[in-house]
């Protein structure tokens, strides 16, 4: 299983320390052997990761160069950070990315061997158009992405679900993850309120390999008990 945690613009560097923590504390006590990835703020990479990844939510596709409020490769490797989240919906519809400077990212990161996380996801206008718009829309995103990837890991988080609180039924998940597996061979991921009480059952579905969590991950404690959920299911 693969678990991540995506602060967004939460925590402190000191908060962040704290949590990790305890997050490496516990995946070191209870012999995890699942991937744990961490991504904190910009102004929290600086962590040491032992048991835990660390990666970063954003980046733009160059060395470095005159990219205003931008952080660039540059800065990563000053921090060993080597995993980056791509595609977001809250990229895409809040920041405004198009597929094209999305494309661009994928392409500049894997030529220098980030593990990427993917994300994929649908408004609920589409959602509501069924399935076959759905798919269509889906695919739209996968555009420019090279999805024999080694380091690839999908990450499907339909929009209307994020920090809301509702999650499609596991039927739904199950349907798209299944169209996805069809296309790829990367790990797949679902994300989109997810949290204590239905990460277990969200993990048992067929072809999901793991969770890409938000709100719920900002509690250590509570990310914890969802990685001890994922070994048991193992």
């Amino acid at each position: 299983m693969i678990l991540c945690a995506n602060f967004k613009a939460n925590k402190t560097r000191q908060d962040t320390r704290a949590y990790m923590a305890v997050v490496e504390s516990f995946v070191s006590a209870n012999g995890i052997g699942d991937t744990i990835i961490v991504f904190p703020p910009f102004t929290a990479l600086e962590h040491d990761p032992r048991n835990v990844l660390i990666g970063v939510q954003n980046a733009y596709p160059v060395q470095n160069g005159a990219y205003t409020g931008e952080i660039a490769l540059e800065q990563l490797e000053e921090f060993g950070i080597k995993t980056i989240l791509i595609g977001h919906s809250e990229r895409r519809h809040i920041i405004g990315e198009t597929q094209e400077q999305i494309t661009a990212k994928f392409r500049f990161f894997a030529e220098h061997g980030f593990a990427i996380v993917y994300c994929v996801g649908e408004p609920l206008a589409v959602r509501e158009e069924g399935n076959d718009i759905l798919m269509a829309y889906i695919e739209q995103q996968f555009e420019g992405i090279d999805l024999t990837y080694s380091d690839l890991i999908v990450a499907y988080e339909p929009v209307w679900a994020i920090g809301t609180g509702l999650t499609p039924s596991n039927s739904d998940i199950e349907l798209v993850h299944s169209a996805l597996r069809s296309k790829t061979d990367a790990p797949l991921l679902y994300g989109g309120s997810v949290k204590v009480d239905n990460a277990s059952t969200i993990m048992a579905l067929d072809n999901v390999d793991g969770i890409l969590v938000g709100s719920a991950s900002l509690s250590a404690n509570d990310f914890c008990e969802m990685i001890a959920q994922a070994t048991e299911l193992q």
